[in-house]
This record gives structure tokens, C-alpha cells and sequence, in this order.
């Protein structure tokens, strides 16, 4: 064969390998058009939830219009991942005296890190407030309030535009086989059986999972609060015995850990799979997972643990310096009318409904249910689930000190943590190994539920070596831990 020839047919391999998954995808009636005018969004929400926006948005915008529009989806990773490159492009637009970063709408993540850029500046006011007041207050379809979270903020600048719940997403056949019941709160899932067998997300990577972590240690503060048998004690005294009864959970939610994920996605699929028996998960992974893996047996259930997790709102909002502030609103006002509403979760092909995939997303809108019933959706979060409520004065000006506490407790120790609680079963669970395990003296709780100052230093150079202290700390518990557990292991007959 001649060197020529081979070329050309390298070549033509090469354009065939490109073209082809160009042929292949679904026409999502959203190609650039240089006529089109064009919408620039950070979010981290998944292809189905901004393929079906962006599509019904286009369609409607043109309908009412005639015009085209374009959604130039920016999904760098999680929330934390879309705040290091708000900070760094409004660091910069400011340093120019530029006023914006070159789009227009932050849609999807979780309240704190939309308070977070409201509190910098970073966002403007919604016109849909003024626009449809019929929505809000106290007979409107959109709570300010629901279980303690807030769904739009008191400046009015981000709006929640549906609804989501942390709870545990478990596999009931490995559940059945190891002989334990189906979970219903978290301190079941640190049980000693389950040793290496849950799947943990990682609360650095997603404000809305270090929510989650937050909901567990305010759960067991509240207990403490409402516990009968502590009523001798102050209020600060139990507010503190039920802080470390938090850290508690988390430390034994990571000791029986497989790992921390970066991706919620791996979470219900491993457990599915029987990869792991159970885990935590968003209420819309785990059911639409759920629907897609029990078809001949039930591999994968969700649940919202009792009184273990809130309803809390999925954000949206425009950024200041939007170059198209008109359609930017307009964006945001539709995804709250009762037409955008409805594609959370009506069924697909339902006329107003998602065209190919169930988004399994609970509508922030009370008055919405999926097109065709006429009736709340079966797991509505309104109707349905017995919830905690938020107490943001008990632990709000903690949650950068957990997110940090997890990390250097949990995941960077996580390999000694995990051999401490192995020794510690082995040993068959000794009080004074257990004691040196669970020796959270090092982050006690604080008057007003403040953070760690060092943890939550402006700083980074402080907060990193406060980190690197208390990453050392607890590398030392862990082994003191084992130690002691292996002890009590040889003197056993």
C-alpha cells in the first residue's frame, strides 16, 4: 500500500470519527445562529433539565417575539466549581472597571452560594417581583419561607425556581442480605455492618451537600434542645452536646464511607449496582435513577429521613452587567411561570411537558402539578415527608467551618479514620477507643453557632494552616484510637 494512500485513508478515518457523532445527536433546536440573540449561563444542572429550558425558552421567546434566541450553557462542574470563576471573573471585571464578565444568568445550586453572590454585589433585582406580585406573600403560589429555607431572597435579587431534599437513596437487597431494616434517619447508616459500604459526596465540591452535612449536625442540636432528660441543663449546654452529637454522625456517616464523590451521579448508580448498600443523594437523582434501574427487581429506593433534611429551593438569578438584561429577566420570569413550572415534573411527551426525559424536580410553585392530573405529584413536598425546620441562628455562620471540618475530619484523614473504625468493631467496640475516636474538643461549639475564625479566615494563608493543624490533630486521635482498640483485641482470649 502506498504511503499516499494510507494518508488519504487515515484521513478520511479521522473526518468519519468527527462527523459521526455530529450526524448521531439529537437536533436540540438550539445550533448557533448569528441572527439569534444569545443567553450566556452558568449552571450546574444536568443536559436533560437545560436541553428541555432551552428548547421550550427558544420556542416561546420566537412565538411571542419572532425572535431567535440562543442559550450558551457555561457548566464548568459543580457550584463550588461555578463560584471559583464567578470570583475570579468579577475579581478581574472589577480590577478593568468593567461591569459585567461576559454573561448574563447563574441558574441552579443551592441558597448559600446565591446568598454568597448576592452579599458581593454580584447580582441584580428581579423584575418578575413587581411584575406578578399575585405570586408571592401569603396566599401566593411561591412561599418566601417553607421548613425553615428560604426561597427568594429579602433583596429580591434570586428566586428559587424548584425544589430539591438530601436524603439516603439505599439498595434494599444488600439491605436484606446483611439482615438490616430500611434506613428512615442517618444514624442508622452508621451502623458497624455497614463498614465500607456507603457512599458519601464530598461537601467542598457543592454548597448543597455541605447543606446536607449542616441539616445533620442542626438535626441532632435540635433533639438536644427538645430532649426531656437534658432539661437541667442551659441552653448552651445542650446546644453543645448536640453540636458534637452531630459531628458525631458525620464522623460515623465517613467511617463506614467507600468514598467522597465529586459527582453526585456515582452515588445512586454504585448503590444500584451493589457497589455500595447505601448513601446520600438528591431527591431527583435517586428517583429518576430509581426509575431507570427497577425494571425487573427494586434495586434502588429513596427516602427523606425523618426529620433529618429540609425543602430547600434550587436558585436562580441575573448577574450584574448582563448584555441582555431584557431577555436575561425574561429568562428568569419564564422558568417561574406556570409554563416553565411545569416541565419539573410532568411526564415527557404530555402537551407542555418535557419532550424526552421526566426531570423529577418538585416546582417551587405550589399551585403547579404535573400536566394532565390536576393533583400534587405523589412525593410533592408540600403535600408529603416529615421535615425538620431550618434554624439558621443555631448554625448559618457555621457552614463554611463545617464544609472545611468535614474535609479535614473526613476526607483528608479518611484511610486513618477508616482503620480506626475497623479496629474499633474488631474489638467490639471499646468506650475508651470509641472516646479518643469522637474527640472533637478541638472545634467546640460557639456562642450564636459562630465558625471556627481561623477556619473561616479571609485569609487563605490562615484558614490553610488552621487546616493543616486540625488535619494533624485528628490523624493523631485516629491512631491513639486504634491503638487502643487493637489493646483491647489482644487481651481477647
Amino acid at each position: 500500500m502506498s504511503q499516499a494512500r494510507t494518508i488519504w485513508i487515515t484521513l478520511g478515518l479521522m473526518v468519519f470519527l468527527v462527523v459521526l457523532p455530529l450526524a448521531l445527536r439529537e437536533d436540540t433546536n438550539q445550533m448557533p445562529n448569528t441572527n439569534a440573540r444569545r443567553l450566556v449561563i452558568y449552571t450546574p444542572h444536568s443536559e436533560s433539565i437545560r436541553r428541555e429550558f432551552a428548547e421550550a425558552f427558544a420556542a416561546y421567546w420566537e412565538k411571542n417575539h419572532k425572535e431567535k434566541v440562543y442559550i450558551d450553557w457555561r457548566s464548568p462542574g459543580g457550584t463550588s466549581e461555578i463560584r471559583l470563576v464567578l470570583d475570579a471573573s468579577y475579581k478581574a471585571a472589577d480590577e478593568e472597571k468593567r461591569p459585567g464578565i461576559g454573561a448574563d444568568i447563574f441558574f441552579g445550586g443551592g441558597e448559600p452560594d446565591f446568598a454568597n453572590q448576592s452579599k458581593k454585589g454580584r447580582l441584580v433585582p428581579l423584575k418578575l417581583f413587581d411584575k406578578h406580585p399575585e405570586w408571592f406573600g401569603k396566599d401566593g403560589a411561591i412561599p418566601e419561607i417553607y421548613t425553615g429555607e428560604r426561597l427568594y431572597a429579602k433583596d429580591k435579587t434570586w428566586i428559587s425556581s424548584c425544589l430539591s431534599r438530601f436524603g439516603i437513596c439505599y439498595n434494599p437487597i444488600r439491605l436484606k442480605y446483611l439482615d438490616l431494616p430500611e434506613p428512615k434517619t442517618w444514624n442508622e447508616l452508621m451502623h458497624p455492618k455497614l463498614y465500607g459500604m456507603i457512599a458519601l459526596a464530598d461537601p467542598t465540591k457543592s454548597g448543597s451537600v455541605a447543606r446536607a452535612f449542616e441539616l445533620i449536625v442542626q438535626a441532632e442540636m435540635q433533639k438536644s434542645l427538645e430532649d426531656p432528660a437534658l432539661k437541667n441543663l442551659s441552653e448552651k449546654e445542650r446546644l453543645a452536646r448536640g453540636w458534637k452529637n452531630g459531628l458525631i454522625v458525620l464522623q460515623g456517616l465517613s467511617a463506614n464511607a467507600r468514598y467522597f464523590a465529586d459527582a453526585s451521579t456515582k452515588i445512586p448508580l454504585d448503590i444500584a449496582d451493589g457497589n455500595a448498600v447505601a448513601g446520600m443523594c438528591v431527591d431527583y437523582y435517586g428517583k429518576a435513577f430509581a426509575n431507570q434501574v427497577n425494571k425487573t427487581e427494586v434495586r434502588l429506593k429513596w427516602i427523606a429521613p425523618i426529620n433529618g433534611t429540609t425543602v430547600s429551593g434550587d436558585p436562580i438569578a441575573v448577574l450584574r452587567g448582563t448584555t441582555e438584561p431584557e431577555l436575561a429577566q425574561a429568562f428568569v420570569e419564564y422558568v417561574l411561570s406556570p409554563a416553565g413550572q411545569a416541565l419539573w415534573n410532568s411526564a415527557p411527551g404530555t402537551p407542555g411537558g418535557p419532550k424526552r426525559r421526566e426531570l423529577y424536580r418538585p416546582p417551587v410553585r405550589r399551585d403547579t402539578f404535573p400536566i394532565g392530573t390536576g393533583k400534587p405529584a405523589p412525593d410533592s413536598p408540600y403535600v408529603f415527608g416529615q421535615y425538620q425546620t431550618y434554624r439558621p441562628e443555631l448554625t448559618a455562620a457555621s457552614f463554611g467551618t463545617l464544609r472545611r471540618f468535614v474535609r479535614v475530619m473526613c476526607i483528608d484523614n479518611h484511610e486513618e479514620l477508616k482503620s480506626a473504625w475497623q479496629a474499633i468493631i474488631e474489638a467490639g467496640m471499646p468506650a475508651d477507643a470509641i472516646a479518643a475516636l469522637q474527640d472533637f474538643s478541638t472545634l467546640p461549639y460557639r456562642d450564636g453557632g459562630k465558625g471556627d475564625p481561623e477556619l473561616d479566615s479571609p485569609d487563605p494563608l490562615v484558614s490553610a494552616q488552621r487546616m493543616s493543624q486540625l488535619g494533624i490533630i485528628f490523624r493523631e486521635n485516629y491512631k491513639r484510637a486504634e491503638a487502643l482498640a487493637r489493646a483491647h483485641s489482644s487481651k481477647k482470649p
